[in-house]
């Protein structure tokens, strides 16, 4: 399933970390929750490790991702949200949700909490799963 990626001329552009545009092609959309660095029963990961956490972020939406019979690569958008951000942290958290799949479009945000108190970086992601080739009910 295509995704039509491009750095615009005229933008400046940060090539394999983020797509400054990205849309589907002939696919729906669908969004996934936020994710926190939680495992399945619900205990966050490494309080105080950025990287940790996004690690499991990054497991987590692999798994929602394949409930949807798609990859990294279907994701159009990202929205992150970072506690403590400090621009040291773009290759542990950006870096650390990249897979060698294209780059989204993203959006870094940082905040100064997060839901759950341990809890050091969410995100949320737009995907485009394949439309059926068939109208659905």
């Amino acid at each position: 399933m295509p995704i039509i990626r491009t750095d615009p001329a005229g933008l400046y552009a940060v090539p394999g970390l983020i797509s400054l545009v990205a849309a589907p092609h002939d696919a729906d959309l669908v969004y996934l929750s936020g994710q926190i660095g939680w495992d399945a029963d619900g205990v966050i990961q490494d309080p105080g490790d950025h990287a940790a956490q996004t690690a499991q972020i990054a497991r987590n939406i692999d798994i929602a991702l394949a409930s949807l019979g798609v990859t990294r690569e279907a994701i159009v958008k990202e929205t992150v949200y970072v506690v403590d951000w400090s621009p040291e942290l773009i290759p542990v958290v950006i870096g650390g949700l990249r897979d060698g799949s294209a780059a989204p479009a993203s959006t870094l945000v940082a905040v100064a909490a997060l839901a759950f108190p341990d809890a050091l970086v969410e995100v949320e992601v737009v995907v485009a799963v394949p439309r059926p080739a068939h109208p659905r009910p």
